[in-house]
This record gives C-alpha cells, structure tokens and sequence, in this order.
C-alpha cells in the first residue's frame, strides 16, 4: 500500500499550502525577499533533485552546517522531502566539537554555506567519513556547487523518500556538558510539534517572527509551525532586541515565540519606548521559567497581546501549554498537557502524585525516539513511554503543571530545597536589577551537612543605574526567609547565557556563574 505524502512532513507542512493557496506569501527574508508557498514549494524541489544528482540518498545521514537562515529554510525541507536524515549542525560550535559530532552521528554528506567557509577547511581534514561535500554560495575546490545544480534542476515534486515513523532529524541538546547528544525526530513527531495551534489561536492571517531556526529543536518549534497554518513567516538572521523594534512594525508580525530572558533584555533599557509594537497578538514564551514581575512588565508594555507559557524539551517540544495573561491559571504554571499529549508527576516510587514535589514524565506524538547512538541514555530517561528528562515540578488537581527546575540546580540551606527561580524572582524586584542569577555552592562547614550550600546571587543593574552589592543582600536579607537569603552578592555587566543564533540571550547558564563567582564566596569564609 502506497504511504499517503502527507505523512512526509515537508509535504504536509510546505506542499500542501503551496497546493491550497499557492499565491499566498510563505515567507520574507531580511526585508529583501518574499516568496509564496508555490515559489518556495518550487524552489524546495529544485534543492531536492539537486540532492539527488549529486549523490543524497534515502537514509543518507547529511551534515548541515547553514548559517543563512533562508538556505536552511530550503535545504532542510529538500532534504525532508528525500527521506535523507538532517544533522542540523549548530555554526556556532568550536570546530573540535562540531568534528565529533559529526563523527559520531554517522554522516556522509556535508552540505553547508559560504558563511561557514572557514569553519568547514578546519573540521574537513578531521571527518574521512564524509565522502560528499556540498557548497551553497558558488564554487569551491572538493565541493559540489549545489546553488548552480538547483538553478537548473526540475521544479516538479521529488520522489518522496520518508514517511511517518522514519527518522527525518537529528536535533542537537545544547551540550551546556559534555558533547551534545542527538535526539532523534521522526517526521510524525514534528507534526505533532507543529501542530500548537490546536492550543494557541493563529491563523492564515497571521505573521509569524523569528530568527533562530538552525541546529536545535528552533526549525520544527518555529518553521514548521508557521507553515503547517499558512502563516506568513518572516525569517531574520539577527533576531537581537535591536532589530527586533525594526522588523516587528516593518513586517506587522503578529506571532513570536521566545524565551523569557529576550524580554528581560529587551525591557532592561529604554529603547523600546519608541517602536510600535502594537501588532503582536501572541507572544509565546518558554524555556526558561517566566517571572511574574517580568510578565506585568511584558503586559504593560503591550496591552491587549495574549501571553502564553509553554514547557518541553528537545525530546518533547511543547508539551504542556498555557496562558498567562488572563487569570485562566496560576502564574506559576506553565499550563496544561496541550492536545494529543500528557505529562505526569511521579514520586521516588515512579507513582503519579498530585500536590507534590516529584518528577514531571511527558508524552505524546511529539516525543523523540530516542538518543541516537546512546541506547543507555535513551533507556535512562525514556520510561514505559514516558520522558523523564531531570526536571522537578507539582501538579494540581486540574492538571496545571508548575515547573520547579532542575534537580541539580536547586538549593539546599538550612536543611531546606529552595529553586533558583525564586530567588532571581525576588531579586528582580529590588530597584535597578535588571537581571538576576542564582546558585549553590558547596558551605564546606566543618561537621555540616555535605550537601549544604551556600547562595551565591549575580546581579546586572539596569542601563544607568548603579547597584550596591551590600545593600542588595541587606534588602533581600529582610525580604526572605533565611534559608533563601543571599550569602553573597556579585554585580556583573552581564550573565551567562547559550549561544544563541538569532542574537539575543539564551538559557541562563548557572553553571558558568558558579565557575566565575563561586571562589568569592568560598574565600569569604562560613557562614
């Protein structure tokens, strides 16, 4: 029996609008190009017949390294269309990193971009296993030039190479320790992941926003997303706080979906105030948790636009769902298991609890198959079908999950587990912070509990204010109780985050703050 395409994803998600509504606007990259659903659909098929004639087979494990987010736009729904697997290599990794992963994920195909030129003649000597390189952005010596195959290959569909439950993907964790792993995706489990607006409302009038598209879990979390409801995607390479305030009101873009530390910094100073911004509609924000005081801030400056939280990982994108804005639920929670997934919190004995600290376990359509390579890791987290990834949460009786944080990040003084999250939120609040990082480290009390520690708190002032690191301790020394009081305080420029490629922060990197500060407070002697 024939496998229906629209169990291909590019199919379903490019394909299909392009046979729908084929004049309709698919996406306009950095305000030069704009391209309708069958033009890019054209396109896409160019790119794959391309693959084709220069050897992409079923199967083929490519390594793509693509800086320029319209190439990975194209390049990855080609290759989705072949059935060849896409390694969506991050151009940010150190050339040493980037050669083991591409070693250890089997690949044989190298397609990349002429932005990566230098990274690639470091890593080339270091991968024998890759006996196809292909180069977008002209000739160069060793490499096909795949630009000049695509320009005169057929526009017509592609044979299709991949279907449902047949790996599409590798998608890199953040590798913030030890070498990234890759989390394998199927072309069923990211249509499941494009399928949040059966939980967001968005629509074919809609505009979506967004720059970070490569390497990690950002092209189905964002690209797939638009296009499965016809969206108008609009694609930057720089989606800093600057360019922000210019593409928003230059493209009316109505959707983002975001981490809660781009807002921190992007209403850390005043230069918003003069942008309109009165186009969005929907901001969705996840990742990290989002702090009340951050949320008013975010209502305030945009009225009316609906704020929804979101909570998954790599291994299970958007799992849980939830809106912010409201008063639908707790601030606190990230939301409700979204449609056709579930989430769950388990105790010590692996048993579901309710009200209580525990586990949070995922599953749906969404969920990864598994840790390429890694069966022992894979065995270690996926459980009955169920993803147990490291992160601590509650449940109420209606099924609203509040996310805790990680196991290894929270906080034990005085005998009391306290999370990160809740300290940086009181920190928020003191005049003139503007961002706020907390950790634990070791007391090393003679005789005390080994796991005791002691609270490290990194500050950034807002843009002109100055801060004093004792009185920042002395106010939140009156403010909390004293197993959350801070032991020291530490005024940065700025914190640690992931590389991110849009340009504006990533994840807070705790353990790069304990690295920088810990020595200070170690050398300041017991508590």
């Amino acid at each position: 029996m024939a496998r229906s395409p629209f169990s291909n994803y590019a199919y379903a998600i490019l394909t299909a609008n392009a046979l729908r509504g084929p004049d309709k606007v698919a996406l306009t990259y950095c305000g030069g190009t704009a391209l309708t659903y069958d033009r890019l659909n054209r396109k896409v098929n160019q790119v794959a017949h391309a693959l084709l004639d220069a050897g992409v087979q079923k199967g083929m494990r490519v390594a793509s390294l693509l800086n320029e987010t319209l190439n990975v736009a194209e390049v990855y729904l080609a290759q989705m269309k072949l059935g060849s697997v896409v390694c969506a290599l991050n151009p940010y990794w150190p050339a040493e990193t980037l050669a083991r992963v591409v070693e250890r994920s089997g690949c044989t195909a190298f397609v990349y971009d002429a932005s990566v030129d230098g990274l690639v003649e470091a890593v080339r000597p270091k991968l024998p296993g890759v006996t196809l390189w292909l180069r977008l952005g002209g000739p160069a010596e060793g490499a096909t030039d795949l630009g000049a195959l695509a320009s005169a290959a057929p526009e017509e569909e592609p044979p299709l190479g991949g279907h449902g439950d047949d790996l599409m993907a590798l998608f890199y964790t953040s590798g913030t320790t030890g070498l990234p792993k890759a989390v394998m995706h199927s072309h069923y489990s990211s249509l499941a992941s494009a399928q949040i607006w059966l939980d967001i409302p968005g629509g074919g009038d809609s505009v979506m926003g967004t720059g970070a598209i490569i390497w990690g879990i950002g092209f189905p979390a964002l690209v797939g997303p638009a296009f499965y409801a016809g969206m108008r995607l609009v694609l930057e390479q720089d989606w800093g706080p600057a360019n922000f305030l210019k593409v928003v009101p230059r493209e009316r873009v109505t959707h983002v979906s975001l981490i809660p530390s781009f807002f921190s910094a992007l209403l850390g100073s005043d230069d918003h105030t003069g942008a309109d911004l009165s186009s969005l509609r929907a901001i969705v924000l996840g990742g990290e948790p989002l702090l009340p005081s951050l949320r008013e801030k975010i209502m305030k400056r945009l009225p009316g636009t609906r704020i929804f939280s979101y909570y998954g990982q790599t291994e299970a994108p958007y799992t849980c769902v939830g809106r912010q804005d409201d008063g639908s639920q707790d601030i606190s929670s990230v939301g409700r298991a979204r449609t056709s997934t579930a989430v769950r919190i388990t105790g010590p004995d692996g048993e579901r609890v309710v009200g209580e600290v525990g586990e949070i376990n995922l599953t749906g359509p969404n969920l990864m198959q598994g840790y390429d390579g890694q069966p022992d890791r894979t065995a270690e987290v996926l459980r009955d079908g169920w993803y147990v990834g490291g992160d601590l949460g509650m449940m109420d009786s209606d099924g609203y999950v509040t996310v805790l944080g990680r196991r290894e990040d929270s906080i034990l003084k005085g005998g009391v587990w306290s999370q990160p999250a809740h300290l940086e939120e009181a920190a928020i609040e003191v005049g003139g912070v503007a961002e706020a990082g907390v950790v634990g480290v070791p007391a090393h009390t003679a005789g005390g509990d080994a796991a005791e520690q002691r609270i490290l708190l990194a500050v950034v002032p807002r843009a002109g204010a100055v801060l004093d690191p004792g009185a920042v301790r002395a106010e939140l020394g009156e403010r909390l109780p004293a197993h959350q009081a801070p032991d020291l305080v530490v005024v940065a420029e700025e914190l640690p985050h992931t590389q991110d490629a849009s340009g504006g922060p990533g994840k807070l990197l705790r353990r790069e703050i304990r690295a920088r500060y810990a020595d200070r407070l170690r050398q300041s002697g017991p508590k």
